[in-house]
């Protein structure tokens, strides 16, 4: 066993040796509303069976908190106090939550205390990693906003205060860490030299909250690199052939090990390749995301090829991905199998921040099982148009501005 470990990893109280029930039935006394169980399969959550759940997918976050709360109270999920009023609605999180910004740490604490209540109503959260998680468990920082080295510090210094309970502070930081922030702000003397101190202080505290073992790599790896709810595939960058047949919930096991720092003996387990390294790994792979002016027609068959044959084997009907921001807004490509949902909410990115009136709001409704996959960002294109429909057979696309 290795010598670092993950205190704070408690997995799914499992039904089976492979599932387990994430959410009660529910039965209201005059029979008016149902909810059967959602039933997670693998841990890490691999494959998840949600019936007649409204389904709720958001993109890369990148360390603003203030985007991250607007997109989710316009989707219904989030009162204004940060509670979850979304019944029992499925949130994914498709990843990079990390770097570029400065309030990771709350943003992750704001999903963990979102998931703890969801689960009470027959919703569910999930999140899936993304290539900012991975790289800041291996250790790179390049992308790391000082602001973020910061709340670490802070973070550090809150937990000593709650005794390193871990669960109860975790969840409760996004409430904290405002305080903090502005503590921060009004005592911070920029050549001080004791802040001269705490920046180095913030380096060595993001370093042992995130190294493998770590207490947030070990809260990271609770959630997968792939993760198929019904018949939706969701990851960050992209899913392949080759993926499916090296086995989803493999990978989602070695990358979660990885970030454990668990392994055989003494030994820490290697970097996941396939599903964190590499241009078309997982966390990484760009391919259906990209912009295809540039390709000739053949090679944007080859792609679709890629993808149709990627959904026959994991046996769904569409991927949602996020990772390469889409500077026309949220779409969908290659017969909408393709969903591409990230285009920079961020400050530290785009900025490019969902209205209620000026696009950003698209919703896709599964008719044949009453379902609803919406996804948010905006969508510069439909600016000033009040309703947008198109009509795809089993799909029907709505973008409600």
């Amino acid at each position: 066993m290795a010598s670092s470990l993950c205190v704070n990893f408690l997995p799914f109280k499992t039904t089976t040796s492979s599932s387990s029930l994430l959410c009660p039935c529910a039965i209201s006394n005059n029979g008016s509303k149902v909810f059967e169980p959602i039933v997670v399969n693998g841990n890490p959550p691999s494959f998840v069976s949600a019936p007649s759940r409204r389904i709720v997918a958001v993109g890369d976050l990148h360390g603003d908190i203030e985007q991250a709360r607007y997109a989710l109270e316009m989707a219904g999920v989030l009162s204004n106090s940060d509670l979850w009023i979304g019944e029992d609605t499925v949130l994914v999180q498709l990843g990079d939550i990390l770097d570029r910004g400065q309030d990771e740490i709350a943003i992750l604490s704001l999903f963990k205390s979102l998931d703890l209540q969801a689960r009470a109503k027959g919703g569910a959260v999930f999140q899936v990693n993304g290539n900012h998680e991975t790289m800041n468990v291996e250790g790179d920082f390049r992308y790391v906003d000082a602001g973020a080295f910061d709340e670490c510090n802070d973070f550090m210094e809150y937990l000593s205060d709650y005794g390193y309970d871990w669960e109860n502070a975790f969840a409760r930081w996004v409430t904290e860490s405002q305080k903090w922030k502005q503590d921060r702000y009004f005592s911070k003397n920029q050549w001080s030299p004791l802040n001269l101190v705490k920046k180095q202080k913030g380096v060595i505290a993001r370093s042992v909250l995130f190294k493998p073992g770590g207490q947030l790599a070990c809260e990271l790896a609770r959630h997968p690199i792939v993760l198929k709810i019904n018949d939706w595939v969701f990851c960050h960058g992209g899913l392949l052939p080759h993926h499916v047949s090296y086995g989803v919930e493999k990978m989602n096991g070695e990358v979660s090990l990885w970030m454990r720092g668990l392994g055989e003996g003494d030994n820490r387990p290697d970097i996941p390749f396939m599903g964190i390294r590499g241009y078309d790994s997982v966390v990484w792979n760009r391919l259906y995301s990209r912009d295809t002016s540039d390709l000739e027609v053949y090679q944007i068959q080859q792609i679709q090829t890629l993808l149709r044959e990627t959904l026959a084997a994991v046996g769904a009907k569409a991927m949602v991905v996020g990772h390469t921001p889409q500077t026309d807004g949220v779409n969908c490509k290659y017969d909408c199998s393709i969903w591409r949902i990230d285009v920079g909410m961020s400050s530290g990115v785009l900025h490019s921040r969902p209205e209620l009136n000026g696009g950003g709001v698209m919703g896709l409704h599964l008719g044949l099982i009453g379902q609803s996959l919406w996804t948010l960002d905006i969508n510069p294109r439909l600016i000033g148009q009040s309703l947008w429909t198109l009509d795809f057979g089993l799909f029907d696309l709505g973008i409600v501005l």
